[in-house]
C-alpha cells in the first residue's frame, strides 16, 4: 500500500486516474465548454454598458413571467388577498405604475445613448400589469415581461408615492435589465460545474469527494452567486432611480426609504459578502452619488413640473 498526496491509500501497480484520484481531463473539458457557452452568450447591456449573459430569449421570458403571474394571482385569490382593481390602494399603485411605464421608452433610449449602444426594444413586447396583494410582507416585484405585484405591507414603509415609485422603478428595472435571464445563464454554468466536479472526483474516496464538493459549492456561492446578485441590485437601483425621476417623482426619497428598510432589518442582517443585496449603508452611498444624474433626468423630462 502507498499513500497519495491527499491521504488516500492505493494498491501498488494500480493505474492512477489523475492527481489524487481526480479526473483532470473532465475539468479541462468542462472549462473549455463553459468558456465557449459563457463568452458565446456575452452581450453588452445597453442600460448599464456592462457585459451580460442571457440564458433565455426575451420572448421566452415574457411567457415565463406571464405563467408565474397567473400562479401568483391564483394563490392570492384563493387566500382572499387580491385587492379589487377599483380599490383606492390599487388605483394609487396603478397610477404610479402607469407613470413609470410611460417613461420606459425615453429612459431606455437615454441610457443606451450614454453607453453608446443601440436602443433595445425588448420592452415593447412586455405585457404590463400590476396587482396589489393584502399581506404583511414588505415586498414588491416585477416579473420578466412586466407583470408586477405590490404587497400592502410595503405601504407603511414607503410612506409616500415618491418612495413607492422608487421601489417600483427598481423592480421594473430588474425586468428591463433581463436579470431573470441572466440568473438562468449563471445557474446553468454553476450546475454544469457541479456535474463536472462530481464526475471528476469519482475516483476519490467519499470523504475527499465530500470535502472538495463542499469547497466548490462555497466558492460558487461566495465568489459568483452572491456578488452577481449584489451587482444586479445595484444596477436596478440606478436604472430604477432614473425611471422614477423621469416619471417626475422625487428621487431623493430613495435615501430615507432605504434608511427605513435598513431599520426593519435591525441587527439580523448578514455581512455583505454573504448576502445577495448590498449593505444598506453602501446602497445609500451609491444612491447619493446617483442623485445629480437623477436630477438631470427629472429636469429633462419634467422641467419645473416636479411631482
Amino acid at each position: 500500500m502507498r499513500t497519495d498526496p491527499f491521504g488516500g491509500a492505493q494498491q501498488q501497480g494500480r493505474p492512477r486516474r489523475g492527481f489524487g484520484g481526480m479526473r483532470w481531463w473532465i475539468l479541462i473539458l468542462f472549462a473549455g465548454y463553459a468558456a465557449w457557452q459563457w463568452f458565446g452568450s456575452a452581450k453588452v447591456d445597453p442600460y448599464t454598458g456592462e457585459t451580460a449573459h442571457y440564458g433565455t430569449t426575451a420572448e421566452e421570458e415574457v411567457q415565463l413571467g406571464s405563467q408565474a403571474f397567473q400562479q401568483v394571482l391564483g394563490d392570492a385569490n384563493a387566500q382572499g388577498a387580491l385587492l379589487p382593481a377599483n380599490s383606492q390602494v390599487s388605483q394609487q399603485i396603478r397610477e404610479i405604475a402607469q407613470r413609470l411605464i410611460a417613461r420606459v421608452p425615453q429612459v431606455t433610449a437615454a441610457l443606451a445613448a450614454q453607453n453608446k449602444q443601440d436602443v433595445p426594444v425588448d420592452h415593447q413586447a412586455f405585457q404590463w400589469d400590476v396587482a396589489v396583494i393584502q399581506s404583511d410582507q414588505v415586498n414588491a416585484f416585477c416579473l420578466p415581461g412586466g407583470k408586477m405585484a405590490v404587497y400592502t405591507g410595503l405601504l407603511p414603509v414607503a410612506k409616500t408615492q415618491d418612495a413607492m415609485a422608487v421601489v417600483m422603478g427598481h423592480e421594473i428595472a430588474h425586468a428591463l435589465l433581463r436579470h431573470g435571464s441572466q440568473r438562468m445563464a449563471q445557474q446553468k454554468l454553476v450546475q454544469m460545474g457541479q456535474m463536472a466536479a462530481g464526475m471528476a472526483v469519482g475516483g476519490m474516496d467519499p470523504g475527499q469527494q465530500q470535502a472538495i464538493m463542499a469547497a466548490l459549492g462555497a466558492g460558487a456561492q461566495y465568489g459568483l452567486i452572491l456578488p452577481y446578485g449584489r451587482n444586479h441590485e445595484t444596477q436596478a437601483d440606478k436604472v430604477g432611480l432614473m425611471l422614477a425621476a423621469a416619471a417626475c417623482y422625487d428621487p431623493h426619497e430613495a435615501i430615507p426609504l432605504w434608511q427605513r428598510m435598513s431599520a426593519l432589518e435591525g441587527g439580523g442582517r448578514p455581512p455583505e459578502f454573504a448576502s445577495t443585496h448590498p449593505d444598506p449603508a453602501n446602497r445609500i452611498q451609491v444612491l447619493q452619488s446617483l442623485m445629480p444624474q437623477a436630477e438631470q433626468f427629472r429636469a429633462q423630462f419634467c422641467g419645473n413640473q416636479g411631482k
